[in-house]
């Protein structure tokens, strides 16, 4: 993983730190350095993380590390920031904070940047299993992940797309918004049978792979407005299913939506709640296999939802 665009006094505090078990680093100018390290937000010192304040690095110029993660080349991230952030190598998303510019009721760039989160990615290998095998494994569904930022969502669908290309054997189409499924440059191999369409608008990225491609299934990441859903329901209509995540927790407006059925992720690592698209959930995860995952059996035609364990 890349992080050489980090000043030298963060880089060898981050070495200090498992990487494994750091998600974030929240760099606000002229204050301390905040890490997400091991679920909990800690402040970074020269060792590594800490409790408290005291010996935590402060934050300089976010500017030059920003320009650092770009590589100097602004023009080629115009458009990400536009949205907020840009991508880097090995899928690192830096959420960028300042002043927005705007034009016509759009964000044109952001001026003076004041604070960026960066975004560690991880593969989890396994953390789709409950959600597979109780939705999955005898057949593909449309399958909607939703849960506040920051609670495995992108890690999920990465890992279903890597399973149900590895066991089914199908055309996975994978519309990779903000380069976080697959990573920028490739950095995660998705499967043999996976073609990925990058930096996209869903909807005409949607009309145009679904001729040109031929998926028999869709993955995409973090649905959004009206523009989004239509591209989900065009998909639908030509008969692809479609599994997606997204930030919105609305159950009312969650079950409007052309989904089979719904994932509620609770915490990293912990137990998801599984409903059908009425939102009924029927199931349990009483029955544990060797590996203390949920055991489950695909119930989609007892119409109910499963609870499982991830």
């Amino acid at each position: 993983m890349d992080l050489s665009f980090l000043p030298p006094d963060i880089l060898s505090a981050v070495s200090n730190v498992n990487l494994n078990f750091l998600t974030e680093i929240r760099l606000r100018r002229g204050q301390p350095v905040i890490i997400e390290y091991r679920g909990a937000y800690r402040y970074l010192c020269a060792g590594g993380a800490a409790e408290t304040r005291r010996g935590a690095i402060i934050c300089g110029d976010v500017v030059s590390i920003l320009n650092g993660a770009m590589g100097g080349c602004v023009y080629s991230y115009a458009e990400e920031l536009k949205q907020g952030f840009i991508t880097v190598g090995g899928g690192i998303r830096i959420g960028v904070a300042g002043e927005y510019v705007t034009e016509n009721g759009q964000i044109k760039t952001i001026a003076r940047a004041t604070s960026l989160n960066i975004r560690i990615p991880h593969r989890a290998e396994g953390c789709s299993s409950a959600v597979y095998g109780a939705l999955l494994s005898g057949g593909i569904a449309s399958v909607l992940l939703f849960s506040r930022p920051g609670l495995g969502k992108t890690t999920m669908l990465r890992d279903l797309t890597a399973r149900i290309s590895r066991e089914h054997k199908i055309n996975v189409l994978v519309l990779d918004a903000r380069n976080e499924i697959g990573g920028a440059g490739e950095a995660y191999d998705l499967g043999e049978t996976v073609d990925v369409v990058k930096s996209c608008d869903k909807l005409p990225s949607v009309k145009s792979a679904i001729r040109a491609m031929r998926p028999e299934l869709i993955i995409t990441d973090e649905l959004y407005g009206e523009s989004d859903i239509a591209a989900v329901r065009f998909a639908r209509d030509c008969g692809i299913d479609v599994i997606a995540s997204s930030h919105v927790c609305d159950k009312n407006y969650l079950k409007s939506l052309p989904f089979d059925y719904y994932v509620r992720l609770n915490s990293i690592g912990g137990r998801p709640d599984i409903y059908d698209k009425n939102f009924d959930i029927v199931g349990d995860s009483s029955a544990d296999d060797v590996c203390g995952r949920a055991a489950l059996g695909r119930k989609k035609e007892e119409g109910g939802g499963i609870r499982g364990t991830v």
